[in-house]
């Protein structure tokens, strides 16, 4: 599996215009049990009640039964069980979703599968939910920036209630640039379209994906790969005539900008390119900030005649 894998990174990486054709017959016994061998103990489990322990009991037979569902497309991933767990910094609570043991399994080695290919697209801006590029890299790479750059204005955003409002059709869209293999494209609409389990009450998920899901992470790469990462840089910076930088993380952002006018120009756009794709951001956790030498001179002199007025 890891050689196959290898083998579709290094297609991925020589030719960025390749599809993939056949990928879903990487979900095999060797893979599966692979992602059972990976999984956490004491995991919570999804609707179905099944533990690790209790797959395992019979590992060999369940997988192969699986395997033969998959084969004759009668697998259908089970709704995610909706749990609620403290956010963190506040009194509130995030939902996260909770998939069955087996469509645990079976997500790990899809996303193994995607993040081989998409590890190849991604652009350096991009942080979170990839290997060794966590948040203290994306700060570290930010500190560099605003230290060594033209950084006069900041463009702190927060996109709200991502993983609740994903396009499930501009996430195919967007899937289907790189994998040509229908059995993949319509195993990732399963999951997407697999409902939510609430006080044993199911609802349909016609948009989002679980936060909590295996999967989850590389589909919001993927989906702001293309809605963000690539319009900041093909299109953004290009139209700018001084420096702009940006530095994601999951699906919070930072944009640096040398004048205040293209920061400006940028946030009114970054709106309307959001909407286009379902998105929006949260008005109250994005704003623009003044920044570097500029600023603090302008923070010195206010100081000063605010001074100036108290003696007078």
């Amino acid at each position: 599996m890891r050689t196959e894998l290898e083998r579709i990174a290094e297609v991925a990486k020589e030719r960025p215009d390749e599809k993939f054709t056949s990928l879903v017959h990487l979900i095999n016994e060797e893979s599966l049990v692979q992602a059972h061998e990976r999984m956490k103990q004491r995991k919570s489990p999804g609707v179905d009640q099944v533990t690790k322990d209790e797959y395992e009991e019979n590992l060999r037979e369940n997988i192969r039964t699986l395997i033969g569902r998959m084969k004759t497309n009668s697998y259908r991933p089970k709704p995610t069980l909706r749990k609620y767990i403290p956010k963190a910094g506040s009194d509130k609570k995030r939902p996260l979703g909770i998939p069955s043991y087996e469509d645990k399994l079976v997500q790990s080695v899809l996303a193994d599968i995607l993040n081989a290919i998409y590890e190849q697209d991604f652009l350096d801006s991009s942080f979170g939910f990839r290997p060794q590029r966590g948040c203290h890299d994306a700060l570290k790479v930010l500190n560099r920036i605003i230290e060594r750059r033209n950084v006069n204005y900041v463009v702190d955003a927060d996109i709200k209630g991502f993983f609740d409002n994903v396009n499930h059709d501009w996430m195919i869209a967007f899937l289907k640039h790189r994998i040509a293999d229908p059995k993949t494209i319509r195993l990732v609409n399963r999951f997407m379209k697999a409902g939510v389990m609430e006080n044993e009450e199911l609802s349909p998920t016609t948009e989002g994906t679980p936060q909590g899901g295996v999967i989850s992470p590389i589909l919001a790469n993927i989906y702001l790969h293309y809605v963000l990462d690539l319009w900041f840089e093909k299109i953004v910076r290009k139209r700018c005539k001084g420096q702009a930088y940006m530095v994601r993380y999951a699906d919070d952002f930072v944009c640096c900008f040398e004048y205040e006018a293209e920061a400006v120009v940028f946030y009114e756009a970054l709106v309307e390119r959001l909407r286009k794709f379902s998105l929006e951001i949260s008005k109250d956790k994005t704003k623009i900030i003044k920044f570097g030498e500029n600023a603090q001179k302008e923070c010195i002199n206010l100081g000063k005649q605010s001074r100036k007025r108290l003696i007078s």
